[in-house]
């Protein structure tokens, strides 16, 4: 389906951007169609690759990000070009005294240039973010309570060993009290992939390391990661709440599965078998009856106005990677997750926090204006 719409829409895109070739250079103008029509469907061509397992995922995570370079940069180009016609209109009789193909020329280099810039910005490993938040109904013992986030790590060949060994480094140097993964820690099969989690074991805490599923684990073979992740020394909740004392305190920590339930995947068992578990937070709720706080892993935040209905004192999500770019963030990213795209919002006496994630996945690591982050959240107990 995304392939049809792709051939659909690149080539549309393409003819809006270099339509002012057409009659002045008309073969420069068919060439140049042909050309972005071709890169504009790379990336969807790699979405094919990854479905039919013609290449290994090795091959393709570097050419996906190749892909998400060239598919920003046709569509930024693609919104000067909208500008460039605007314009075009308004001058009116001086629009004459303006070359409209070398303004074609310039707003494209200046695309493929900011998209590079983004990548680039995108492949970053993160700095640590602290700061302070505060909570309703967060028990006095507990104020000052240390708790680093790594989110959306997508652990994969190009976010490899290398860069998760680096995020755990700066996650321990913080010295938080608990340290929590709220989904989507790698991407592709566990055969080749897994290597790249080896990092991971060195994680420590004082209250333990805790992590939830992500919907990139049910397209990535839930089961197969699922075992992995056991294997790790993290507690793997999947619909799951443990109470664990912190200062005298009853603290429950818990984790839901993801909405991304139902989808199938090469690398289940068996492929047209769904695996893993639809988030269930009326059973997580249940099991966190009595605890003094309680703390939910939930990787999507657009459920996160149902969760605050069961008791919830603090939701930690992921999965918005904080909207990727200025202005996507809220037109785009934000509307398409119930509102939510990053940083603190209150629900009542819950509170949600978004993370911008740790990583990308490779198939669109661009941010423009919005980091990624090793998140440490200082708790404060709110006046």
């Amino acid at each position: 389906m995304i392939t049809f719409w792709a051939a659909v829409a690149v080539p549309l895109l393409a003819w809006w951007l270099w339509h002012p070739l057409r009659a002045l250079h008309g073969h420069a103008f068919f060439w140049a169609l042909g050309w972005t029509t071709l890169l504009g469907l790379f990336p969807a061509l790699l979405l094919w690759a990854v479905r039919s397992t013609s290449l290994a995922y090795e091959v393709i995570a570097p050419l996906q990000v190749v892909g998400g370079w060239l598919l920003a940069s046709l569509l930024l180009a693609w919104l000067l070009a909208v500008l460039r016609d605007l314009l075009w209109l308004l001058a009116g009789r001086k629009a004459r005294r303006w070359n409209k193909v070398s303004t074609t020329i310039a707003t494209t280099a200046l695309a493929l240039l900011v998209a590079g810039y983004g990548t680039w910005q995108g492949l970053k490993v993160p700095q640590v973010r602290e700061q302070n938040l505060s909570l309703p109904r967060l028990p006095a013992a507990l104020d000052g309570l240390r708790v680093a986030v790594l989110a959306d790590m997508h652990a994969s060949p190009v976010n490899n060993a290398a860069y998760v060994q680096a995020l755990v480094d700066r996650t321990l140097a913080a010295q938080p009290d608990l340290i929590v993964l709220p989904g989507d820690l790698v991407d592709g099969d566990t055969a080749t992939q897994a290597v790249h989690l080896t990092a991971l074991r060195q994680l420590d805490a004082p209250y333990g390391v805790w992590a939830a599923p992500g919907n990139h684990e049910y397209y990535s073979g839930y089961d197969a990661w699922a075992q992995v992740f056991r294997q790790l020394p993290l507690h793997y909740l999947e619909n799951q709440s443990q109470i664990v004392d912190i200062r005298g305190q009853r603290v429950a920590i818990s984790g839901v599965g993801d909405p991304a339930y139902g989808r199938l995947s090469r690398h289940n068992t068996r492929p047209l078998v769904a695996e893993g578990l639809p988030p269930d937070i009326e059973a997580v709720a249940q099991q966190a009856q009595g605890a003094d706080f309680h703390l939910l892993l939930a990787h999507q935040p657009k459920l996160a106005r149902e969760n605050a209905q069961h008791g919830v004192d603090l939701q930690i999500s992921g999965h918005t990677h904080g909207g990727h770019i200025l202005g996507m963030d809220r037109w785009l990213v934000a509307p398409l997750n119930d509102g939510f795209v990053r940083g603190r919002y209150a629900l009542g006496p819950m509170t949600l926090f978004v993370s911008s994630g740790a990583g990308l996945w490779a198939g669109f690591a661009l941010r423009l204006g919005v980091p990624s982050s090793i998140d440490v959240l200082v708790l404060r107990r709110q006046p």
